[in-house]
């Protein structure tokens, strides 16, 4: 047999129901949310930062790491928005190696479907409840979005998963900003086509259910760059390729026009040292273009207490066994410096 069902899983009322989020903790969250879609909107002069380990793979260190942003958020919450990520589940270029905490609550341990989708509902939680954070998290398999509906301020949809409809049609009936990232070709009118079908009204089928979404105005694009087709990473965040994005966000007349700027993954080549340059670089631009600094709503970082990444079997603290990060000290001082030239 090709294809072994192991169990039914529980829906995500049930899930919600077991472990569900505190009147004191949705009142957190709406006020969040009413922030971060003021960014969007324009209505507000802050940027946004989604910030934090490439994936979630421990939740001690993820826990320490939010605190440690929280007590950052503190001296710079008049200019930014921290938007910590808790990303749970992490695509892979060819299916292997580690797929997040929703796989592996344990990356040392086997895969457990219900004790991941449990775990991540805690961890997420936990994060409002501790730090008054609600976080963002990436949509890799749109059938578990509702595990988390109720906890999510932010949601990310990939470069290898913007083209697919179920995606599109899913960020469609959310109410919260949702990115698309251009996708590995660097063929930025697939992103902005996804931003149009999530912006939009549709009827289709979602967890064996016919629903109506009503279009969902916040969804935006994400810049992280591209490969070529020699297998080449290039970047989209100079200011030659901000412009492009602003003129192709007005002949799509798309609402709220806004571009996220990943300054990782193709955009730096993967040399995460690079992100603090990058951001600097795109802030330069905003200071020396209107179009620019009206489009440029913030960035995505990826970070965690220490710098590089490591096999699961190193046993690192605070050490990305996905995509390399860079550490805390560094991430304190490039927040600290973006604060400042806004």
């Amino acid at each position: 047999m090709s294809m072994e069902f192991v169990r039914k899983l529980p829906v995500p009322k049930d899930i919600k129901e077991q472990f569900p989020l505190s009147e004191a903790c949705a009142a957190v969250k709406a006020q969040r949310d009413e922030e971060i879609r003021k960014v969007f909107t324009g209505e507000s002069d802050k940027m946004i930062l989604v910030i934090g380990p490439c994936s979630a793979d421990r939740e001690d260190s993820v826990m320490e790491y939010i605190y440690r942003l929280a007590k950052l958020n503190e001296q710079v919450q008049d200019k930014l928005v921290i938007i910590p990520r808790i990303y749970t589940n992490k695509p892979r270029t060819n299916g292997t190696g580690y797929k997040g905490m929703v796989h592996q609550p344990d990356p040392t341990k086997a895969e457990d479907m219900l004790e991941g989708l449990i775990s991540i509902r805690k961890l997420h939680t936990r994060a409002i409840a501790e730090t008054g954070f609600t976080c963002a998290d990436e949509m890799l398999y749109p059938e578990n979005y509702r595990y988390l509906s109720d906890l999510l301020s932010y949601v990310a949809i990939g470069a290898r998963s913007v083209e697919n409809q179920k995606h599109r049609l899913t960020a469609s009936g959310m109410d919260i900003p949702v990115g698309m990232k251009n996708p590995t070709s660097g063929d930025l009118s697939v992103m902005f086509n996804s931003i149009f079908a999530a912006q939009s009204k549709h009827t289709f089928i979602y967890r064996g259910w016919e629903v109506h979404s009503d279009g969902n105005p916040l969804a935006h694009a994400i810049l992280r760059g591209y490969v070529n087709k020699h297998g080449e990473s290039l970047p989209n965040y100079h200011f030659e390729d901000l412009l492009l994005a602003y003129h192709m966000y007005e002949q799509k007349h798309l609402q709220n026009m806004a571009v996220i700027v990943d300054a990782n993954h193709a955009n730096s080549n993967k040399c995460y040292l690079e992100q603090p340059r990058i951001c600097n670089e795109i802030l330069h631009s905003c200071r020396h273009n209107a179009d620019i600094k009206r489009i440029i709503k913030g960035f995505m970082i990826e970070s965690y207490l220490e710098d590089g990444a490591q096999k699961v079997e190193e046993g690192v603290y605070g050490k990305s066994i996905t995509d390399p990060c860079i550490g805390w000290e560094k991430t304190q001082d490039m927040v600290l410096r973006i604060a400042d030239q806004i």
